[in-house]
Protein backbone atom coordinates (compact mmCIF):
# COMPACT_ATOMS: atom_id res chain seq x y z
CA UNK A 1 0.00 0.00 0.00
CA UNK A 2 1.87 3.39 -1.00
CA UNK A 3 1.23 6.22 0.81
CA UNK A 4 -0.68 8.74 -0.63
CA UNK A 5 0.56 12.07 -2.91
CA UNK A 6 -1.59 14.40 -0.72
CA UNK A 7 -0.31 13.01 2.78
CA UNK A 8 3.35 13.48 1.02
CA UNK A 9 3.14 16.37 0.82
CA UNK A 10 1.28 17.41 3.89
CA UNK A 11 4.55 15.61 5.52
CA UNK A 12 7.07 17.66 3.29
CA UNK A 13 5.20 20.61 4.09
CA UNK A 14 4.97 20.55 7.64
CA UNK A 15 8.83 19.01 8.04
CA UNK A 16 10.06 22.70 8.80
CA UNK A 17 7.47 23.13 11.97
CA UNK A 18 7.94 19.23 13.10
CA UNK A 19 11.81 20.34 13.09
CA UNK A 20 11.17 23.47 14.75
CA UNK A 21 8.60 22.34 17.59
CA UNK A 22 10.55 18.80 17.97
CA UNK A 23 7.33 16.72 17.66
CA UNK A 24 5.43 16.15 14.18
CA UNK A 25 2.46 17.92 13.44
CA UNK A 26 -1.01 16.50 15.21
CA UNK A 27 -2.40 16.89 11.96
CA UNK A 28 0.51 15.37 10.26
CA UNK A 29 0.16 12.38 12.60
CA UNK A 30 -3.84 11.72 11.67
CA UNK A 31 -2.81 11.75 7.79
CA UNK A 32 -0.36 9.20 8.24
CA UNK A 33 -3.18 7.16 10.46
CA UNK A 34 -5.14 7.70 7.67
CA UNK A 35 -3.09 5.88 5.00
CA UNK A 36 -3.42 2.50 7.62
CA UNK A 37 0.14 2.63 8.30
CA UNK A 38 0.04 2.64 11.93
CA UNK A 39 -2.41 -0.51 11.59
CA UNK A 40 0.08 -2.46 9.15
CA UNK A 41 1.62 -4.72 11.74
CA UNK A 42 -1.89 -4.98 13.87
CA UNK A 43 -3.69 -8.52 13.58
CA UNK A 44 -6.40 -9.00 11.38
CA UNK A 45 -8.37 -10.27 13.95
CA UNK A 46 -8.21 -6.54 15.61
CA UNK A 47 -8.94 -4.78 12.12
CA UNK A 48 -5.21 -4.47 11.32
CA UNK A 49 -3.71 -5.10 7.58
CA UNK A 50 -1.31 -7.69 9.14
CA UNK A 51 1.02 -7.30 6.26
CA UNK A 52 4.26 -8.03 4.81
CA UNK A 53 7.15 -6.28 6.11
CA UNK A 54 8.86 -5.24 3.22
CA UNK A 55 5.77 -3.14 2.14
CA UNK A 56 5.97 -1.48 5.17
CA UNK A 57 9.60 -0.30 5.09
CA UNK A 58 8.71 0.96 1.53
CA UNK A 59 6.15 2.85 2.94
CA UNK A 60 8.42 3.91 5.46
CA UNK A 61 11.28 5.01 2.92
CA UNK A 62 8.63 6.86 0.97
CA UNK A 63 7.56 8.68 4.22
CA UNK A 64 11.06 9.60 4.96
CA UNK A 65 11.81 11.33 1.33
CA UNK A 66 9.13 14.20 2.71
CA UNK A 67 10.40 13.75 6.17
CA UNK A 68 12.82 11.28 7.84
CA UNK A 69 11.62 12.24 11.58
CA UNK A 70 7.91 11.56 11.09
CA UNK A 71 9.28 8.27 9.23
CA UNK A 72 11.48 7.83 12.16
CA UNK A 73 8.64 8.50 14.82
CA UNK A 74 5.77 7.10 13.25
CA UNK A 75 7.30 3.71 11.82
CA UNK A 76 8.12 3.17 15.31
CA UNK A 77 5.61 3.66 16.95
CA UNK A 78 3.64 1.34 13.98
CA UNK A 79 6.33 -1.47 14.56
CA UNK A 80 5.28 -1.99 18.04
CA UNK A 81 2.09 -3.56 17.38
CA UNK A 82 3.65 -6.42 15.62
CA UNK A 83 5.22 -6.95 19.08
CA UNK A 84 1.68 -6.81 21.08
CA UNK A 85 0.44 -9.03 18.78
CA UNK A 86 3.07 -11.67 20.19
CA UNK A 87 1.47 -10.46 24.19
CA UNK A 88 -1.33 -11.89 25.83
CA UNK A 89 -4.77 -11.76 24.87
CA UNK A 90 -5.69 -9.38 27.38
CA UNK A 91 -2.99 -7.11 26.60
CA UNK A 92 -3.89 -6.91 22.97
CA UNK A 93 -7.42 -6.16 24.07
CA UNK A 94 -6.85 -3.56 25.99
CA UNK A 95 -4.46 -1.96 23.17
CA UNK A 96 -6.81 -2.32 20.48
CA UNK A 97 -9.63 -2.00 22.09
CA UNK A 98 -10.62 1.16 20.70
CA UNK A 99 -9.74 0.36 17.32
CA UNK A 100 -6.46 -1.05 15.18
CA UNK A 101 -4.65 1.90 15.34
CA UNK A 102 -2.90 1.99 18.54
CA UNK A 103 -0.20 4.68 19.50
CA UNK A 104 2.71 2.70 21.65
CA UNK A 105 6.02 4.13 21.84
CA UNK A 106 9.48 2.38 23.55
CA UNK A 107 12.34 2.94 25.23
CA UNK A 108 13.73 -0.73 25.30
CA UNK A 109 17.74 0.29 27.03
CA UNK A 110 16.54 -1.02 30.62
CA UNK A 111 19.89 0.85 32.44
CA UNK A 112 17.11 3.12 34.18
CA UNK A 113 14.89 0.41 35.22
CA UNK A 114 13.86 -0.36 38.45
CA UNK A 115 12.34 -3.83 38.41
CA UNK A 116 10.77 -5.91 41.51
CA UNK A 117 8.85 -8.86 41.22
CA UNK A 118 5.62 -9.57 43.32
CA UNK A 119 2.57 -12.18 42.92
CA UNK A 120 0.97 -11.42 39.24
CA UNK A 121 3.88 -9.09 38.32
CA UNK A 122 6.54 -6.87 38.63
CA UNK A 123 6.76 -3.22 40.51
CA UNK A 124 8.30 -0.47 37.80
CA UNK A 125 9.93 2.37 38.17
CA UNK A 126 12.48 4.69 36.71
CA UNK A 127 13.61 6.87 33.41
CA UNK A 128 13.90 5.84 29.94
CA UNK A 129 15.26 8.16 27.28
CA UNK A 130 15.19 7.86 23.33
CA UNK A 131 11.04 7.00 23.70
CA UNK A 132 10.08 8.23 19.76
CA UNK A 133 6.52 9.82 19.34
CA UNK A 134 5.84 9.57 22.68
CA UNK A 135 3.89 12.93 22.62
CA UNK A 136 1.20 10.99 20.58
CA UNK A 137 1.04 7.45 22.44
CA UNK A 138 -0.76 6.37 24.89
CA UNK A 139 1.18 3.56 25.81
CA UNK A 140 4.76 2.87 26.51
CA UNK A 141 6.98 -0.82 25.84
CA UNK A 142 9.81 -0.15 28.11
CA UNK A 143 12.55 -2.81 29.12
CA UNK A 144 13.82 -4.26 32.08
CA UNK A 145 15.52 -6.76 33.66
CA UNK A 146 14.11 -8.61 36.65
CA UNK A 147 16.88 -10.02 39.44
CA UNK A 148 17.32 -13.61 39.02
CA UNK A 149 14.98 -13.61 35.36
CA UNK A 150 16.40 -11.73 32.80
CA UNK A 151 14.95 -9.07 30.28
CA UNK A 152 11.28 -7.83 29.74
CA UNK A 153 9.50 -5.78 28.12
CA UNK A 154 6.58 -3.73 30.45
CA UNK A 155 3.71 -2.65 28.76
CA UNK A 156 2.32 0.64 30.90
CA UNK A 157 -0.17 3.04 30.14
CA UNK A 158 -0.19 6.71 29.59
CA UNK A 159 -1.31 7.45 33.02
CA UNK A 160 0.90 5.56 34.88
CA UNK A 161 3.75 7.94 33.44
CA UNK A 162 4.92 11.33 32.55
CA UNK A 163 7.14 12.51 29.70
CA UNK A 164 9.84 14.74 30.50
CA UNK A 165 10.46 17.28 27.19
CA UNK A 166 14.62 16.45 26.91
CA UNK A 167 14.66 16.33 22.89
CA UNK A 168 17.30 18.78 22.30
CA UNK A 169 19.35 17.18 19.69
CA UNK A 170 21.50 17.99 16.38
CA UNK A 171 19.00 16.07 14.18
CA UNK A 172 15.93 14.12 13.87
CA UNK A 173 14.20 16.73 15.98
CA UNK A 174 11.30 16.07 15.20
CA UNK A 175 10.62 12.34 16.21
CA UNK A 176 10.04 14.08 19.99
CA UNK A 177 11.73 11.11 21.54
CA UNK A 178 11.77 12.71 25.25
CA UNK A 179 12.12 10.24 28.28
CA UNK A 180 9.54 8.38 29.99
CA UNK A 181 9.36 8.61 33.61
CA UNK A 182 7.57 6.71 36.40
CA UNK A 183 8.50 8.06 39.40
CA UNK A 184 6.82 5.97 42.45
CA UNK A 185 7.03 2.09 41.12
CA UNK A 186 3.66 1.11 39.65
CA UNK A 187 2.13 -2.91 38.91
CA UNK A 188 2.57 -4.12 35.87
CA UNK A 189 0.47 -7.16 35.37
CA UNK A 190 2.38 -10.36 33.91
CA UNK A 191 0.10 -10.58 31.01
CA UNK A 192 1.54 -7.24 30.11
CA UNK A 193 4.80 -8.23 30.30
CA UNK A 194 6.71 -9.82 26.95
CA UNK A 195 9.74 -12.08 28.48
CA UNK A 196 13.00 -11.67 26.04
CA UNK A 197 13.21 -15.28 25.53
CA UNK A 198 9.82 -15.60 24.04
CA UNK A 199 10.80 -13.43 21.52
CA UNK A 200 13.94 -15.12 20.40
CA UNK A 201 12.18 -19.05 20.62
CA UNK A 202 8.74 -17.57 19.00
CA UNK A 203 6.69 -18.12 21.75
CA UNK A 204 3.45 -16.19 21.07
CA UNK A 205 -0.66 -16.29 20.92
CA UNK A 206 -1.52 -15.85 17.51
CA UNK A 207 -1.91 -18.80 14.99
CA UNK A 208 1.36 -20.26 13.44
CA UNK A 209 2.66 -18.22 10.37
CA UNK A 210 3.10 -14.13 10.20
CA UNK A 211 3.78 -13.97 13.66
CA UNK A 212 6.18 -16.71 13.57
CA UNK A 213 8.76 -14.26 12.23
CA UNK A 214 11.30 -12.90 14.93
CA UNK A 215 10.21 -10.01 16.38
CA UNK A 216 13.55 -8.24 16.45
CA UNK A 217 13.77 -8.52 12.67
CA UNK A 218 11.33 -6.12 12.24
CA UNK A 219 12.01 -3.75 14.45
CA UNK A 220 15.92 -3.52 13.48
CA UNK A 221 15.15 -2.51 10.53
CA UNK A 222 12.49 0.12 11.59
CA UNK A 223 15.70 2.42 13.12
CA UNK A 224 17.56 2.60 9.93
CA UNK A 225 15.55 2.13 6.78
CA UNK A 226 14.29 5.90 7.36
CA UNK A 227 17.74 7.25 6.43
CA UNK A 228 17.27 5.35 2.72
CA UNK A 229 14.49 8.09 2.00
CA UNK A 230 16.46 10.95 3.24
CA UNK A 231 19.53 10.15 1.01
CA UNK A 232 16.92 10.04 -1.59
CA UNK A 233 15.54 13.28 -0.93
CA UNK A 234 19.13 14.44 -0.61
CA UNK A 235 19.93 12.95 -4.30
CA UNK A 236 16.00 15.25 -5.46
CA UNK A 237 17.62 18.32 -3.80
CA UNK A 238 20.82 17.70 -6.23
CA UNK A 239 18.64 17.39 -8.52
CA UNK A 240 16.37 20.01 -8.61
CA UNK A 241 19.52 22.32 -7.66
CA UNK A 242 18.05 23.13 -4.23
CA UNK A 243 20.60 25.24 -2.08
CA UNK A 244 23.81 24.30 -4.23
CA UNK A 245 25.72 27.30 -3.59
CA UNK A 246 28.43 27.70 -6.34
CA UNK A 247 28.99 30.71 -8.80
CA UNK A 248 29.15 28.63 -11.70
CA UNK A 249 25.52 27.29 -12.22
CA UNK A 250 26.41 24.83 -14.98
CA UNK A 251 28.94 23.43 -13.04
CA UNK A 252 26.87 20.58 -10.88
CA UNK A 253 24.86 19.06 -13.16
CA UNK A 254 27.96 18.43 -15.46
CA UNK A 255 31.21 18.43 -13.21
CA UNK A 256 32.44 14.93 -12.94
CA UNK A 257 33.22 14.42 -9.87
CA UNK A 258 29.62 15.56 -8.62
CA UNK A 259 28.06 13.17 -11.37
CA UNK A 260 30.11 10.13 -9.80
CA UNK A 261 29.19 10.92 -6.27
CA UNK A 262 25.80 11.32 -6.75
CA UNK A 263 25.94 7.30 -8.55
CA UNK A 264 28.15 6.06 -5.75
CA UNK A 265 25.62 7.67 -3.10
CA UNK A 266 22.05 6.26 -4.95
CA UNK A 267 23.95 3.08 -5.52
CA UNK A 268 24.68 2.69 -1.82
CA UNK A 269 21.29 3.29 -0.67
CA UNK A 270 19.33 1.38 -3.06
CA UNK A 271 21.58 -1.82 -2.57
CA UNK A 272 20.54 -1.39 0.86
CA UNK A 273 16.74 -0.74 0.19
CA UNK A 274 16.99 -4.32 -2.33
CA UNK A 275 18.53 -6.27 0.21
CA UNK A 276 16.35 -5.52 3.29
CA UNK A 277 13.35 -6.70 1.24
CA UNK A 278 15.30 -9.51 -0.24
CA UNK A 279 16.15 -10.57 3.39
CA UNK A 280 12.35 -10.47 4.50
CA UNK A 281 11.27 -11.93 0.88
CA UNK A 282 13.51 -15.15 1.97
CA UNK A 283 11.88 -14.67 5.78
CA UNK A 284 8.44 -15.59 4.13
CA UNK A 285 10.07 -18.19 2.09
CA UNK A 286 11.20 -19.94 4.93
CA UNK A 287 7.43 -20.01 6.29
CA UNK A 288 8.55 -16.94 8.93
CA UNK A 289 11.11 -19.09 10.80
CA UNK A 290 14.68 -18.50 8.96
CA UNK A 291 17.86 -20.42 11.03
CA UNK A 292 19.69 -18.83 13.36
CA UNK A 293 22.59 -18.36 11.00
CA UNK A 294 19.88 -16.53 9.03
CA UNK A 295 18.79 -14.34 11.58
CA UNK A 296 22.14 -13.27 12.61
CA UNK A 297 23.49 -12.44 8.82
CA UNK A 298 19.73 -9.76 8.38
CA UNK A 299 20.82 -8.36 11.87
CA UNK A 300 24.12 -7.52 10.48
CA UNK A 301 23.10 -6.82 7.32
CA UNK A 302 20.52 -4.24 8.83
CA UNK A 303 23.08 -2.46 11.66
CA UNK A 304 25.24 -1.66 8.47
CA UNK A 305 22.87 0.58 7.01
CA UNK A 306 23.49 3.62 9.20
CA UNK A 307 26.62 3.62 8.06
CA UNK A 308 26.22 3.82 4.56
CA UNK A 309 23.81 6.46 4.50
CA UNK A 310 26.05 8.18 6.25
CA UNK A 311 29.07 6.92 3.77
CA UNK A 312 26.12 8.35 1.21
CA UNK A 313 25.46 11.72 3.21
CA UNK A 314 29.00 12.34 2.98
CA UNK A 315 29.57 11.96 -0.54
CA UNK A 316 27.02 14.73 -1.17
CA UNK A 317 27.74 17.05 1.44
CA UNK A 318 31.51 17.47 0.16
CA UNK A 319 30.14 19.01 -2.83
CA UNK A 320 27.00 20.60 -1.87
CA UNK A 321 28.08 24.49 -1.85
CA UNK A 322 29.03 26.84 0.49
CA UNK A 323 25.20 27.35 1.64
CA UNK A 324 24.98 24.27 3.35
CA UNK A 325 27.22 25.04 5.56
CA UNK A 326 24.38 27.72 6.92
CA UNK A 327 21.83 26.39 9.61
CA UNK A 328 18.27 25.92 8.19
CA UNK A 329 20.50 24.70 4.93
CA UNK A 330 18.20 21.43 3.46
CA UNK A 331 21.41 19.70 2.60
CA UNK A 332 22.79 20.24 6.70
CA UNK A 333 19.48 18.99 8.12
CA UNK A 334 19.40 16.13 6.34
CA UNK A 335 22.90 15.18 7.26
CA UNK A 336 22.55 15.85 10.58
CA UNK A 337 18.98 13.53 10.56
CA UNK A 338 21.26 10.39 8.95
CA UNK A 339 24.33 10.67 11.32
CA UNK A 340 21.59 10.63 14.18
CA UNK A 341 20.10 7.45 13.80
CA UNK A 342 23.67 5.88 13.65
CA UNK A 343 23.66 6.45 17.68
CA UNK A 344 21.09 3.77 18.25
CA UNK A 345 22.50 1.47 19.42
CA UNK A 346 21.43 -1.53 17.03
CA UNK A 347 23.03 0.59 13.92
CA UNK A 348 26.46 0.20 15.82
CA UNK A 349 27.24 -2.91 13.47
CA UNK A 350 30.43 -3.98 15.15
CA UNK A 351 29.27 -6.52 17.43
CA UNK A 352 27.11 -7.61 14.91
CA UNK A 353 29.96 -8.52 12.44
CA UNK A 354 31.64 -10.36 15.23
CA UNK A 355 28.75 -12.56 15.95
CA UNK A 356 28.20 -13.00 12.47
CA UNK A 357 31.72 -13.86 11.42
CA UNK A 358 31.78 -16.08 14.85
CA UNK A 359 28.37 -18.27 13.62
CA UNK A 360 30.50 -18.53 10.50
CA UNK A 361 33.31 -20.20 12.05
CA UNK A 362 31.46 -22.43 13.24
CA UNK A 363 30.58 -20.61 16.88
CA UNK A 364 27.33 -20.15 18.75
CA UNK A 365 24.80 -17.20 18.39
CA UNK A 366 25.73 -14.77 21.41
CA UNK A 367 23.02 -12.81 20.47
CA UNK A 368 19.09 -13.30 21.71
CA UNK A 369 17.46 -10.05 20.03
CA UNK A 370 18.06 -11.26 16.51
Amino acid sequence: MAISASTLKLVAARAGEARRNRRIPDDVVDAVIGEGFIRHFTPAAHGGRQARPQDFFLDQITLAQADMSTAWALGIVAVHNFQIALMDPRAQDEVWGNGPDAMVSSSYNPVGAVCAAVEGGVMLSGRWGWSSGSLHCNWVLLGGVIPGEGYRTFLVPAADYRIEDTWYTMGLQGTGSNDVVIDAPVFVPDYRTHRQMDGYLGHHHQPAGYYDLPWAQVFIRVVNTAAIGAVRHAITLFRDRVGLGTTDMTKAPTDPDVLERIAQASYLVETCAKVMVRNFEEMEAANFKPAIVDRVRYRHEASVVSDRCIEAMDLLMDVAGGRSVFSGSAFQDLWHDVRMARAHVANNPTGFARNYGAVLMGADNTDLFL
